[in-house]
């Protein structure tokens, strides 16, 4: 393990070619979401964000025009309305407790959910000085969502124990990799045969009063905008980076491109947590970074591949920092009156996502960091 001078920890390397399966989760449908936009803000993109914008977006199949909606299209009007909201209970009870913080995940135009999110507002007390520590966790999950589903009620309670247990300051390269490691091996374990083929990607962020710890495992994405600038604190995993493909080809696979760099033309992420079967070419450690926090930290970004494939790292940035100055606006729909700036940032993007053609699962999860970072005596 090396940590680089940015901060960031290597912990050596192993991610899949998706296999969705064909049936459709009945609590994830169709969801229109309207926005007004200031007209005093100067939107990064005219064609996609209008000042007025009312855009409809098929969020599992195709959405019908107004002229053609019946009696049952308007009782479909409604289910949407309370599945965004939905969405969005997880995070509801942090609100309290954070100054700002918003998550959505949607099943996109795929035929089944396999993302998930787990947002745990002071999940943990470090044992020299007690600081305390928030744990966000977004999930992108191939094959299936065993794995996803098991990262979110597991990954942040395996992390707790490990900072807890830390003797002095904590190691958080040797926490987040240990963590990821053992979550891997509890789902290869718990998992049963048909586990096997399954497998999820998973950034973490866990934030203190003066630091910013993001650890990744594969090809969802963490970013933070600081002092108006978009910084990556992860990097992709792809069969195709120079230092990935180096590793996989060490260890005995290939890389074929079959629709898209692939390990064993399968796998497009090298590394997640499960797919056991495409082992030690895909592997859970993660890539860590540790931040120091600055007065300059404006937000933090985490979401999966259905919003990075299409919305750049620059231009979600901008999209967010507009919406938490208020210059965009839901003009009705779901608690528009109610709804927080940091919810209304991750609803926009995923429908922004959705508009660029995404296909896939969308999960954001939008965190606003504090003007001043807490100290603790």
């Amino acid at each position: 393990m090396t940590v680089d001078a940015g901060g960031r920890v290597n912990n050596g390397s192993r991610k899949r070619s998706r296999h969705r399966r064909a049936r459709c989760a009945p609590q994830h449908t169709n969801i229109d979401i309207n926005y007004e936009i200031n007209k005093k803000a100067s939107v990064v993109d005219a064609d996609e964000l209008p000042t007025e914008m009312s855009m409809t977006a098929p969020f599992c199949a195709s959405s019908s025009s107004s002229s053609d909606r019946s009696p049952e299209s308007d009782v479909a009007a409604v289910l949407r309305e309370e599945l965004l909201r939905e969405s969005m209970t997880e995070c509801a009870a942090a609100r309290a407790v954070v100054s700002s913080l918003g998550c959505v995940s949607v099943i996109g135009r795929r035929r089944e959910m396999e993302d998930a999110v787990r947002v745990e507002v002071g999940f943990a007390m470090g044992a020299l000085f007690g600081d305390l520590y928030d744990f966000f966790g977004v999930y992108d999950g191939h094959g299936g969502a065993h794995v996803a589903g098991a990262c979110k009620e597991r990954l942040h309670g395996v992390v707790k124990g490990r900072v807890e247990a830390a003797e002095g300051l904590v190691d958080w390269g040797e926490v987040m990799a240990g963590s990821f490691v053992e979550m891997d091996a509890d789902v290869v374990k718990t998992g049963g045969e048909a586990a096997r083929t399954v497998g999820s990607t998973a950034v973490v962020a866990v934030i203190g009063g003066d630091v910013v710890v993001v650890a990744n495992c594969g090809d969802s994405r963490a970013v933070m905008c600081r002092g108006g600038t978009a910084i990556a604190l992860s990097e992709d995993h792809k069969p195709n980076r120079p230092d990935e493909l180096k590793r996989i080809e060490a260890a005995g696979g290939r890389v074929i491109n079959w629709n898209g760099h692939r390990i064993l033309g399968v796998l497009a992420t090298s590394r997640s947590i499960g797919d056991q079967y495409l082992k030690p070419f895909v592997t859970p450690d993660p890539e860590v970074r540790v931040m120091e926090r600055t007065s300059t930290d404006e937000f933090l970004i985490l979401a999966t591949d259905g919003l990075w494939d299409v919305i750049s790292n620059e231009y979600a940035c901008q999209v967010v920092k507009r919406c938490l100055k208020g210059r965009i606006r839901r003009r009705h729909g779901q608690d528009a009156a109610e709804e927080d700036e940091a919810t209304r940032a991750a609803a926009i993007l995923v429908e922004l996502a959705m508009a660029r053609g995404s296909r896939d699962n969308i999960s954001v999860i939008v965190v606003e960091l504090n003007k001043q970072p807490r100290r603790f005596s």
